[in-house]
Parts: structure tokens; sequence; C-alpha cells
């Protein structure tokens, strides 16, 4: 009987092994399982967030072309808003400027603040771009008064994020507009663009993708 019982006793054993072998085997197959879904996730958030910045990309340069069409052949803008080669969009981490120059360019950084709430820096820096090169006294007038309206003004739709002390001679100069009316407040916003918000578009998602030799797709090659 204790013969009987000891092998018994040993089979058990042996039984139990091999089910706690296989239950953990079913585990790690689990656990793997469960992390493909989680891989596959992060991917369908990337490819999210390129189409999302595709979408506001393209509406950017489609709003810029608008703008544009008196001003320029329709050749040379055409090929203004060509994707730029992934040479061409690594030449805008060399300076603010270079990207800002660039149309492409400058649409994937307004598509960029948008992103992050924070369009209304490069309309106010455009609007005032726009604001030095008017040449008509009653234009100059009419537009710093419209600028103030949109930006500077308290609780403006695209109010800016600038010092009372700024806010306030800007309103005192709206009396006898001059070209320099927002000089100091363009300044402002250029240097808060430039320090915070331009090394951000670098390192994001949308714009290592520009820098790569694989394009996003062929809908993204211009419009």
């Amino acid at each position: 009987a204790g013969i009987g019982t000891g092998i018994g006793t040993g089979i058990g054993m042996q039984s139990a092994l091999v089910l706690a072998v296989r239950h953990g085997g079913r585990m790690e197959r689990g656990s793997r399982r469960r992390s493909e879904p989680e891989e596959s996730d992060k991917g369908r958030m990337k490819r999210t967030i390129i189409k999302d910045w595709k979408t506001r990309l393209s509406y950017f340069l489609q709003n810029s072309s608008n703008s544009n069409k008196r001003k320029s052949k329709k050749a040379a803008k055409h090929r203004n808003y060509f994707r730029p080669s992934p040479e061409e969009a690594q030449l805008w981490s060399e300076a603010f400027d270079e990207l800002l120059a660039n149309k492409y360019g400058l649409a994937a950084f307004r598509a960029f603040l948008k992103s992050e709430f924070c369009e209304e820096n490069i309309e106010f820096w455009l609007a005032c771009e726009d604001f030095k090169k008017t040449k008509s006294p009653q234009k100059l007038t009419s537009k710093a008064k419209k600028i103030y309206n949109d930006f500077i003004e308290k609780e403006a739709p695209k109010e800016i994020n600038i010092d009372f002390q700024t806010k306030n001679m800007i309103a005192q100069n709206l009396q006898e507009a001059t070209h320099t009316c927002f000089s100091a407040a363009q300044k402002r916003v250029y240097s808060l663009m430039e320090n915070n918000s331009y090394p951000r578009f670098l390192e994001s998602e949308f714009y290592q993708e520009l820098c790569k030799k694989t394009p996003i797709s062929r809908a993204a090659q211009g419009t």
C-alpha cells in the first residue's frame, strides 16, 4: 500500500508539473499576443497623426495658393508647393528663417502650431509682414485696426501673449499708424516661436518623416 501511495504521489506531482508548464506556456504566448495589439495601436496612432498633419497642411497650402494667385505665375507657384526633398527639409533645421522662407515649410509649421493650439502666433507674424508692405496710408490705418482687434486687445479672438506695456504702446500708436506699430510685438512673438515651437516642430513626427528618403504618400507630393 505504501509503494502504491508513493507511485500515485509521484505521478500526481509529474502531472502537476506538466500542467504548470503548459499553463505557463499559455501565459507567455498570451502575453505576447497582448503586446502585438499594443504595437499595432502605436502604428495606427502614428498613421493617424501623419494623416491629420497632411489634412492641415493641405488646407494651409490651398489657402496660401489662393491668396497668391495674382502675385505669381502658375508654373512658379506650382513648384513652390511641391513636397520638399529630404535635403531641402533638413535645411529648415539650420535656421528658423529658412523654415519661414519656404512656402511648404511655412504651411507645415502653421499646421504644427494648429495642433498645439497656438496658430495665432504665426498668423499675427504673417499679418505684420503684410502690414509692413502696405503703401497706402488709408489701408495702413485700416489694417492696423484690424490687427489690433484680432490679436492685441483684451479677449481678442486670436489674442497673442504679450505684456500689458507693449499692448498699451500699440493702442497709442494706432492714432497715427506707421509701419513700426507692431514691431515690438512681432519681435516678441517671433522669439517665442523660435525658442519654443520651432524646436518642438523639428522633433515632430511629421518633420522627421519629411527628412526621410521614403515619402509619406503620393498625396503629399504637392497641391
